[in-house]
């Protein structure tokens, strides 16, 4: 059994070191696999072998793909961040509106008094509204 007395703080130092390149590790290979599928540039057969030799040889397969692609897998992720903001700015101009100019407010309040659906009083109030 070890005790406090015998875990020095050099071995505290290591044991930590060793569970931070476990934790990168783990990121890597979770990084390159991810890659490895959504990439559009490597056919079925690319995927398949780029996967089996990951996990075959995982060290040397994670090293090698980041040597081999890591351009392309920065691309990907520059790429995806750009599609990802335009998805949200259009998103999020869809729920705010068009924000339509006062004419065509004007234009959508005319018709709207012309079926019926507003009096003239609303319509006259809603367009000096527009208007100030």
């Amino acid at each position: 059994m070890v005790t406090v007395w015998e875990y020095s703080p050099g071995d505290v130092f290591f044991s930590m070191l060793w569970f931070f390149l476990f934790f990168i590790w783990i990121w890597l290979l979770i990084s390159v696999f991810s890659d490895i599928f959504r990439s559009d540039d490597l056919s079925g057969w690319g995927k398949a072998l780029w996967t089996i030799f990951v996990i075959v040889l995982p060290y040397l397969g994670v090293f090698v793909y980041l040597i081999v692609r890591g351009k392309q897998m920065g691309m990907h992720a520059v790429n995806d961040a750009a599609r990802r903001e335009q998805e949200m700015r259009s998103y999020v101009q869809s729920v705010a509106g068009t924000g339509t100019s006062p004419a065509a407010e004007i234009e959508r309040l005319a018709e709207l008094h012309k079926s019926g659906a507003i009096s003239e009083a609303e319509f006259q109030q809603a367009k000096a509204k527009l208007l100030a």
